[in-house]
């Protein structure tokens, strides 16, 4: 029996329908402890990190700001991109926490010895941090937080980064609860044929 392209395409919603609600059953409780830092994240005058230090978030800050930097639009900093790492690192990335303990410690060695008498990273000059990061670009410390940046600027806000939807707005996706199709090359031709 051969399956049609209407067919197939409501067995993939179907099966994808099913899936996401699996998926969303078995993570409900880390889903609702994302929203709820986020939401804490937001309130001002509070330190809401839940594995980073203040000052630890201090310098994960400063390095996320010179990996998508403020320019005309906003970069890691405005889009708090900081939350979204602290985050990951209690959550879906917690494997990840020793290289942030043992990268901010040798981050730490790397300024003292190429800046003496500066203690950290989040204090120098945008040219020396610079300087800094391109010392330990190869290490794998450095591109495990380049990765959460990114991903913090992109992600959905309510994981903790992305505020106020400013990766989104420098990308341009709008977030809408229906798209108008076509979607993709497939829904285009299937549009064509008229089925």
């Amino acid at each position: 029996m051969r399956v049609g392209p209407a067919s197939r395409r409501q067995f993939l919603i179907s099966s994808a329908t099913g899936l996401s609600s699996i998926w969303l059953q078995s993570h409900w409780s880390a889903i609702l402890a994302a929203a709820t830092h986020a939401r804490q994240a937001a309130q001002p005058g509070r330190v809401p990190f839940a594995f980073l230090s203040a000052a630890q978030a201090a310098e994960v800050d400063a390095i996320a700001a010179q990996i998508i930097p403020s320019t005309a639009s906003p970069g890691a900093r405005e889009a708090q991109v900081v939350h979204f790492i602290d985050r990951a690192l209690i959550s879906f990335d917690r494997q990840n926490q020793g290289i942030y303990i043992q990268g901010l410690a040798a981050l730490q060695e790397k300024v003292r010895e190429v800046f003496p008498g500066t203690e950290n990273f989040s204090s120098l000059g945008s040219q020396q941090q610079i300087q800094i990061l391109t010392a330990i670009e190869k290490a794998e410390f450095f591109e495990t937080v380049r990765m959460h940046t990114i991903m913090g600027f992109l992600a959905k806000p309510t994981y903790g980064g992305n505020h106020d939807e400013v990766g989104w707005k420098t990308i341009g996706f709008e977030d809408r609860m229906a798209y108008v199709p076509p979607f993709g090359h497939y829904d285009a031709e299937f549009q064509k044929d008229g089925k």
